[in-house]
């Protein structure tokens, strides 16, 4: 999964004049993000690599245990990501206080663990398609959440909400008529809050200054998360990892490579050098990405309910998305 398109942290309070400014002086106004060819590159690796990395999972679960490859997966970025660090910005970046450390570990817990992990899991029974539509809905539960600190939405976020949820409801109806295994449907459902309250709790909570050296942290201690459910649930016992499939280690190298470190750091980038509406159009764009990857290369059906109930879902997106924050 991947960072929710609407930003949870509250607006920053506008500064105060200085003493040496006059308070009838306007304010000089922030120069306008330049939309480059670098943007767009780096966007099309958002768009197309985080879409792409459902069916990633869906390949490397055919012959690997969901929560041990997940494990593996996010312990060696993490681990790559802060030897990049290292390398980069020298040792001392990756130093944190306990508090910090503590923080990370919780937010990379809901993140990986929760969000990540039952989707791996439900992708165990449920088409990738499916699932990144369901993820979609990832914004909708950020509004709620802020909503629940007074935050009071807008009247186009609120509109997004209801429409998602219609949305949800629609992409449901395959579990419950027997088409899909309702169980994969709920566990995404799940995912879907676990992840959204992770990035909601992130921006209130001592993170390290670093975003990426917080980003190691949390891959590291949810991988281990994972590790350790897999373990829980036996998921090592008869494991034998000369029948794992060779496309199974390809996907499971292409999402540790491209989805846990390139693709991230191109989001990390674009942060800082794109409008923020325009960042956040990954949301709705990875859905149908992901859409037509299952269906041209794992031949997933596209029925009429995932169809109808994902133009609704990406629909409520683009209002939450466009009214909620602009940038």
């Amino acid at each position: 999964m991947t960072s929710p398109a609407v930003d949870p942290a509250p607006d920053a309070p506008e500064t105060a004049p200085t003493a040496s400014r006059p308070t009838t002086e306007k304010p000089a106004a922030a120069p306008a993000r330049r939309i480059t060819g670098a943007v767009w590159a780096a966007l099309g690796i958002v768009y197309v690599v985080w879409g792409s990395t459902y069916l990633g999972i869906r390949i490397a679960v055919e012959t690997m245990p969901p929560f041990l490859s997940a494990g593996a997966r996010f312990v060696t970025a993490g681990l790559l990501l802060a030897g990049i660090i290292a390398w980069r910005q020298g040792p001392a970046a990756l130093k944190v206080t306990r508090r910090q450390l503590a923080s990370a570990a919780l937010v990379g817990l809901l993140l990986i663990l929760g969000g990540n992990g039952l989707v791996v899991l439900a992708e165990t029974s449920i088409p990738s398609g499916l699932a990144a539509l369901l993820i979609s809905v990832v914004p909708a539960w950020v509004v709620v959440l802020k909503a629940t600190t007074g935050q009071r939405p807008s009247a186009g976020g609120l509109a997004g909400v209801l429409l998602g949820l219609a949305g949800l409801a629609v992409l449901t109806l395959p579990g419950l008529s027997g088409e899909v295994k309702v169980g994969g449907v709920l566990l995404v459902v799940v995912a879907t809050f676990l992840w959204s309250f992770g990035s909601f709790s992130s921006a209130r909570l001592p993170m390290p200054a670093n975003p990426f050296t917080a980003s190691a942290y949390e891959m590291v201690a949810g991988g281990l998360g994972g590790l350790a459910v897999g373990l829980v649930r036996g998921e090592q016992h008869g494991l034998d990892l000369t029948a794992v499939s060779g496309r199974s280690w390809v996907a499971l190298g292409y999402l540790i490579v491209f989805g846990s470190l390139i693709a991230f750091t191109a989001y990390a980038w674009l942060l800082q050098a794109a409008p923020l509406s325009l960042v956040a159009t990954y949301a709705y764009v990875n859905p149908v990405v992901a859409v037509a990857l299952g269906a041209l290369v794992l031949n997933e059906a596209l029925t009429w309910s995932i169809v109808l109930g994902g133009a609704i879902v990406v629909g409520g997106v683009v209002l939450i998305v466009s009214t909620e924050r602009r940038g």
